[in-house]
């Protein structure tokens, strides 16, 4: 065995990280950076310095590297591409052997990767576009803890995406006007209603009092309905402790489903809380609230796309997605891509989708997408068919806004659900036909035909921010 040597000093990252020959291996956790270094960095060196300071690398050559074998250890920068359209930035593809990070720990993965690099001088931006999990690291995780198929027999709902709404106003309803408004949207059709991502337990409404008047709500739609209700109880709290009382409680009221803020409230608290639902036979709502912070600009932060498949490893049933067609940001293609991540079990590299990489999910669970934010009837056929079947479709004011009252609003959309799903099972393009769909549904729904005036001339036609990178 030869002997190692030690040379102090500084030396170039590609000296040791860049290395183009490397074929990854089906264990190494795979990661594709877009990197726009500082004027006269070379992008070898730009690549190999992420890969070192992600990995194992530090800005000088130190002693202690001879006490272990950094070759093994390392990651590796094995490739760059061109980004289309785009001189200035480039992909780094990296890999990562999985002795890296701690097993079914989303955490030390994302603490690894984006956790110190994101400030080096090096670099004036990076952006972490897509990762490539090993099969052998998502059988560590415990994912979600039902998943669709097994929600949907829970629920004794099938063949049709189900139908949601937020509580509106957001905030400011006392808790017994908080359940009166779940009641009437739960009696006019809906499956579930829930919290917004900022209810939490504020003065003019604390948790308990909430929690106690929705689960009375729930009941009471049921029993009138004769279909299973839901409400998605906010257990989000400043403290683990107090996160699980609260979900503990909410499974005393009755409520099939809570919800956990996961971004805000940190992948540990969300993977300990899934590990909770699991074992309590409860299903986990996930609200996506400050990813935009992270993932909205083109050339820094981490694409929702990665988001997405940490949170499908750390452990939730529903995630939401954005609505494409609503008031938020969102590329239809790149939307497309990041649901199939959450809900199939094989996902192959698509570039059109912004999907970097082959991904096998083996036998993991799939997680509802939830289309919600600024949608309303006109926007039905649409979603159904960006959506499909295993999806949440959730209106707030897109419900609670019908000039009839919530019950008349989700009367609405509820007919308006059935009449697309109904259209595109007999084959029609319902996002072509929409109108005519929904005029026929209207003739015998007076609650749709007041929404459809309503809301006919409410659009939301900005320009894409993040949009995918395609020549």
């Amino acid at each position: 065995m030869a002997s190692k040597a030690y040379d102090a000093g500084v030396k170039e990252y590609r000296d040791m990280y860049w290395t183009p020959d490397y074929v990854p291996l089906d264990t190494d956790l795979l990661a594709c950076f877009k990197c726009t270094g500082q004027p006269g960095v070379p992008r070898e060196e730009v690549a190999a310095a992420v890969a070192a300071e992600s990995s194992t690398g530090t800005w000088s050559t130190v002693w202690s590297e001879l006490l272990t074998d950094l070759e093994y250890y390392k990651g590796r920068a094995y490739r760059i591409e061109d980004v289309p359209g785009d001189s200035e930035s480039f992909y780094a593809f990296i890999a990562y052997p999985i002795d890296l990070f701690e097993e079914g720990s989303v955490v030390n993965v994302l603490t690894s990767l984006v956790g110190n690099v994101f400030g080096f001088k090096a670099l004036k931006h990076l952006r972490l576009e897509d990762i490539r999990f090993p099969i052998a690291y998502i059988k560590t995780c415990g994912g979600p803890p039902a998943g669709i198929s097994l929600e949907r027999d829970r629920l004794g709902k099938y063949g049709r995406p189900m139908l949601g709404a937020t509580i509106k106003p957001k905030l400011g309803l006392s808790a017994k006007n908080y359940g009166r408004a779940v009641y009437e949207c739960l009696r006019g059709g809906l499956d579930m209603t829930k919290d917004d991502e900022n209810v939490n337990s504020q003065p003019f409404m604390r948790w308990r009092d909430r929690f106690e008047f929705v689960g009375e709500a729930i009941q009471k739609a049921q029993q009138e309905t004769g279909e299973r209700k839901g409400h998605y109880l906010n257990v989000t709290a400043a403290t683990p402790e107090e996160m699980y009382k609260r979900a503990e409680f909410a499974k005393e009221v009755g409520s099939p489903i809570m919800m956990h803020d996961f971004l805000t409230g940190g992948f540990t608290a969300n993977t300990g809380l899934a590990n909770w639902c699991r074992e309590n036979g409860m299903l986990l709502h996930i609200h996506r609230a400050m990813h935009a912070v992270i993932d909205r600009h083109p050339k820094h932060g981490i694409h929702f796309r990665v988001l997405a498949k940490c949170l499908r490893l750390s452990g939730g049933d529903h995630l939401h997605t954005g609505t494409v067609v609503g008031k938020l940001e969102g590329d239809r293609q790149s939307t497309l891509g990041f649901v199939d991540q959450l809900r199939e079990s094989f996902v192959p590299e698509d570039r059109s989708r912004g999907v970097f990489f082959d991904q096998d999910w083996g036998s993991m669970p799939g997680v509802f997408a939830v289309a919600s934010g600024g949608i309303h009837v006109w926007h039905m056929p649409a979603l159904v068919t960006i959506f499909g079947d295993d999806s949440m479709l959730q209106f707030g004011g897109g419900t609670q806004g019908h000039p009839w009252g919530n019950a008349a609003g989700a009367a609405a959309n509820r007919v308006a659900l059935e009449a697309s799903v109904k259209a595109r099972n007999e084959g029609r393009e319902i996002e072509k036909e929409a109108r005519d769909i929904l005029t026929e549904a209207a003739k015998n729904s007076p609650e749709l035909a007041i929404a459809m005036e309503t809301w006919k001339e409410i659009k939301f036609e900005f320009e894409t921010v993040d949009k995918l990178d395609v020549g």
